[in-house]
């Protein structure tokens, strides 16, 4: 395996590392994109995205971050499953309710802590919110940010 893919990580946003200077993408999940906004348990909005991706850096904790290459996607970025001590950090995401499983790509191999993380309210399944690929799908169709948290995609 290339040494590239292994070290210190700067993580860039809740499914996206860096690391030595090689931009990564976790495999088989999304999480909400950095501007993107969801709804807690109180209902007030907060910036999910940027929870995802302060959270996964508080995880990774400096610790040094392994990657397995599976391809590479339209925008040239490495796309890989990574872990840390062990850990897959795509799993991880999706058991903390901060990304999603993404059945297109992952064959539903996060279905399982999916459900587990929404039958126990963590994360974006306390409240309301858009799956990050619909989300990007309506701003791009000019949606306005904001309107792309409340259409019709919006759950639950």
């Amino acid at each position: 395996m290339p040494s590239d893919l292994i070290g210190q990580a700067s993580v860039i946003d809740g499914d996206t590392l860096e690391i030595h200077g090689t931009r990564i993408r976790l495999w088989g999940i999304d999480a909400p994109e950095s501007s993107q906004l969801c709804r807690g348990g109180d209902s007030l909005p907060y910036r999910c995205g940027a929870k995802a991706a302060n959270e996964l850096d508080r995880f990774i904790a400096g610790r040094p971050v392994d990657c397995e290459p599976v391809s590479t996607d339209r925008y040239g970025r490495r796309v890989a499953a990574c872990s840390v001590s062990g850990v897959d950090l795509a799993e991880w995401l999706v058991r903390e309710g901060l990304a999603f499983d993404w059945p297109q790509y992952s064959k539903g191999k996060y279905d399982r802590v999916q459900r587990e993380a929404d039958r126990a309210g963590r994360g974006v399944w306390a409240g309301s919110y858009v799956v990050p690929w619909l989300y990007r799908a309506c701003t791009r169709q000019g949606g306005m940010p904001g309107g792309c948290s409340d259409d019709a995609n919006a759950h639950p």
